[in-house]
């Protein structure tokens, strides 16, 4: 059946051997609709980003591009503006048919760590074409903080699909009926739901976060550990809208609470030139479940990671800046999002990543 595969169907390619793993397997890793993939124990650090492309490998690259390398197993500072490879513990061979995309997980993305997997002979970030048979590699750029990982650390997830099976706008206008997928606006469906910022104050003015240029490094295992007016300026506004500096990262919520529906999964889209010079989000994956329990389905919003490039960017309430493409699930996950399976997210508002102190 095509579709995303669910969790249940991740631990049978485990089983099988299609996906393997040089330390064991730990509870957890295996997600409603992904899997995480854990750092191996060391770090290139090399002089560009760049891509194995047609015919070579990343190894080959690597002795092309490294500059040194660094062994991860007591700990080890990844520096903010570099770049490094780390082989993953993971590595596949994909079935006929199936094939695997993968991106930041949502703590991830919410540091700014730019991070993106690559393979053997692979043309492109974050796709793994069927019938691939090898290893895996994260790329890691920490854009706003420099970040202290050791090995087993999980910084990108994947997720594996046979064929596609995306709603049309038909499908999705029927499935927010039954359903209701967006609360706290009208649903705006076109190529996907579109969603919007909220820069509307609350009591406290509150509307966003900007990462401070010159921080301290940030430990990925520390939970709820660091104060958070040591990493971000909190950002007030009482005329509804922000101007986006450039090169800056903000930290910003949805108008919309967003649902995700058991028996589907959905996919935050690239980000788009025509709606400004900004980039959102880490092209993110909901999980089935998203919202599901809050509220008996009333949604949660979504966490928007912000980019501003090229010019000063003004954003307005209300302003649509990505659309979420849903999909089929191929089967109902035996575990949802937020059932019982600690999710950080679940029924959030504009909330930073889980090292911080609330």
């Amino acid at each position: 059946m095509t579709g995303v595969l669910a969790s249940q169907q991740i631990e049978k390619l485990i089983a099988s051997g299609a996906i393997r793993a040089e330390t064991p397997f730990v509870d957890g890793q295996v997600q409603p609709a992904s899997l995480d993939l854990r750092l191996g124990n060391v770090a290139y650090r090399v002089r560009a980003s760049f891509l194995a492309g047609e015919g070579r490998s990343v190894a080959a690259r690597i002795d092309e591009f490294e500059m040194h390398r660094i062994d991860l197993a007591q700990g080890a500072v990844l520096e903010k503006g570099c770049v490094y490879l780390v082989p993953l513990m993971e590595s596949v061979t994909l079935p006929e048919g199936v094939q695997a995309i993968a991106n930041a997980k949502s703590s991830t993305g919410r540091l700014d760590l730019l991070t993106r997997v690559i393979t053997d002979g692979g043309v492109e970030f974050d796709r793994i074409a069927t019938g691939y048979d090898g290893p895996l590699y994260a790329e890691i750029c920490p854009r706003s903080f420099s970040v202290l990982v050791r090995p087993g650390m999980r910084l990108n997830q994947i997720r594996f699909r046979r064929g596609r099976s995306v709603l049309t706008d038909a499908e999705l206008q029927e499935l927010h009926a039954e359903q209701t997928l967006v609360g706290g606006g009208p649903a705006v469906i076109s190529e996907g739901l579109g969603f919007s910022v909220d820069l509307q104050p609350g009591e406290t003015g509150l509307v966003g976060y900007r990462a401070r240029p010159h921080t301290g490094v940030i430990d990925l295992d520390r939970i709820g550990a660091y104060d958070p007016m040591e990493f971000w300026d909190e950002l007030h506004s009482d005329r509804e809208q922000l101007i986006l500096d450039p090169g800056a990262f903000y930290i910003l919520v949805s108008r919309e609470a967003v649902h995700i529906p058991p028996g589907y999964a959905a996919e935050m889209a690239p980000y788009l030139a025509m709606v400004g010079e900004f980039r959102v989000h880490y092209a993110g994956f909901f999980d089935p479940g998203f919202g599901h329990a809050a509220a008996g389905g009333a949604g949660a919003r979504g966490v928007l990671e912000v980019r501003c490039h090229e010019a000063p960017f003004v954003l307005e309430h209300g302003q649509i800046v990505g659309r979420l493409v849903y999909e089929r699930m191929s089967e109902v996950p035996g575990q949802l999002y937020g059932a019982g399976i600690a999710s950080n997210y679940q029924g959030q508002g504009l909330k930073l990543s889980k090292h911080f102190r609330a």
